[in-house]
């Protein structure tokens, strides 16, 4: 048994990285679910299939779910879970978090969270590229 994985976004955005990652790995080593909520759909009805969601991953290790925007409606349902399911949240998605995660699939859920964290923010880099202009 391991960790599920609840991808919870904006439109494209969980499908879009999670098709991504997984030709980039070529594997999905975790259960994982996407659900992309709509601008003008009711939250109650998200929320609905977010628990079905939940029930079908967790496995008896918890869910570890990933949203894109910190106080966005993914991340407030994200959060309406954790309070009632054992889960983890957290907030602000990108490639590199969800890649270090799926390559840490036998983490327990605590320190597949700090992975997802650490994934996160090391992939961002400022790089030093000089702009000529015209």
């Amino acid at each position: 048994m391991s960790v599920g994985l609840l991808l919870i976004t904006h439109n494209n955005i969980a499908s879009s990285l999670l098709n991504t990652a997984r030709q980039m790995l070529d594997t999905c080593p975790l259960a994982t679910r996407t659900l992309e909520v709509p601008l003008d759909f009711p939250v109650a009805d998200v929320l609905t299939q977010a628990k079905e969601h939940i029930n079908i991953l967790d496995t008896g290790n918890g869910v570890l779910i990933l949203t894109d925007i910190y106080g966005s409606t993914p991340a407030n349902i994200g959060k309406q879970l954790c309070d009632d399911f054992n889960c983890t949240l957290v907030a602000g998605i990108n490639l590199p978090m969800l890649v270090r995660i799926l390559n840490y699939p036998q983490l327990n859920m605590a320190s597949m969270a700090l992975k997802a964290v650490s994934g996160g923010h090391d992939g961002i880099l400022l790089c030093d590229c000089q702009i000529t202009e015209k």
